[in-house]
């Protein structure tokens, strides 16, 4: 009953078009072509009204997949403001073989930048990363990382210059052992590293002052990367948390994940207080199984059989 695997990163967005427009131009990452579709189990999955229509595009690469899903009707925009502390906010971070190029070939695209200045280098407890985080046109948050050799998963040491697929997707957190004791406890992920990041270069990076946060790589058992980080801001603290964001809301950003034995770990969600999205388990149109449900700040976590 533990998470083998983070299938894939689904990203909410108004106009598939123009978001797709931006991973090409701004990131040189091409969206497959679009496919429409009007499911009720899988609107089911998701908590959305039956006849809800969903129009997705994904960005493959060799071994994780970033999916763009645009639905009608619409959900709320982008909250605005909006900072990298807020309790919604989720990225997804993008291994850059080359970061300065990356970097050079994003800002003619002029997207809404986080860190200020060029990528930043982070220092040693971090393992000497460099970052670059930014929003894309509609105002979800993504980053630009790069890995030096020793660090991060072998693969990321190969490929060309531009980007080679991504790491992680980061949410924020606001109790870091509430959230350890979902991800771990009931999901079964392990943790595979921590860091206490701050300093002047985690709020260049963040564009916020006096940063400490605790960052915490949740692995899936069977495939390590990619995978969840968990991102506790002890300071400055987030905004109070509003209500929970549905599927087709602009801020909604989803883990799609591979579980073992889902069927015997959603009445143990269930048992343990979980927040669900989905009425339960629900059998989907392909014949395989599912389950929505919420983490303790309200993220939303998909799970598949």
């Amino acid at each position: 009953m533990a998470v083998s695997r983070l299938l894939r990163v689904v990203i909410t967005v108004a106009d598939l078009d123009l978001a797709a427009g931006f991973f090409r131009e701004g990131l040189g990452l091409d969206a497959g072509p679009s496919t429409s579709f009007c499911d009720a189990q899988w609107n089911a999955l998701l908590g959305l009204d039956p006849r809800t229509l969903i129009q997705t595009a994904d960005i493959v690469f060799q071994g994780e997949t970033l999916t763009l899903a645009a639905f009608d009707p619409p959900g709320a925009p982008y909250p605005e403001p909006r900072a990298s502390n807020d309790p919604w906010f989720e990225h997804v971070a993008l291994v850059a073989g080359d970061i300065q190029a990356v970097w050079s070939r994003l800002e003619k695209a002029g997207p809404e930048t986080v860190t200020e200045g060029a990528p930043v280098l982070l220092p040693p407890n971090t393992g000497r990363v460099s970052a670059f985080k930014f929003r894309d046109s509609e105002g979800h948050p993504l980053e630009l990382i790069a890995f030096p050799a020793g660090v991060g998963d072998p693969r990321w040491q190969q490929g060309g210059t531009g980007i080679r697929g991504f790491d992680h997707t980061a949410i924020a957190v606001t109790d870091l052992d509430r959230s350890l004791a979902f991800y771990t406890g009931l999901l079964g992920m392990r943790v595979g590293g921590r860091s206490l990041n701050q300093g002047p270069e985690q709020d260049r990076l963040d564009g916020l002052s006096g940063c400490v946060v605790d960052v915490v790589a949740l692995q899936p058992t069977a495939v390590h990367t990619p995978h969840v980080e968990l991102l506790h801001y002890r300071s400055p603290p987030g905004r109070a948390s509003g209500s929970p964001l549905r599927a087709n809301d602009v801020a909604s950003v989803r883990q799609v994940h591979k579980v073992d034995d889902l069927q015997a770990l959603v009445p143990r969600l269930k048992s343990d207080g979980v927040r669900f999205v989905s009425d339960g388990l629900v059998c989907l149109a392909d014949g395989g199984n599912g389950a929505s449900v919420r983490d303790p700040d309200g993220h939303m976590v998909v799970l598949l059989d």
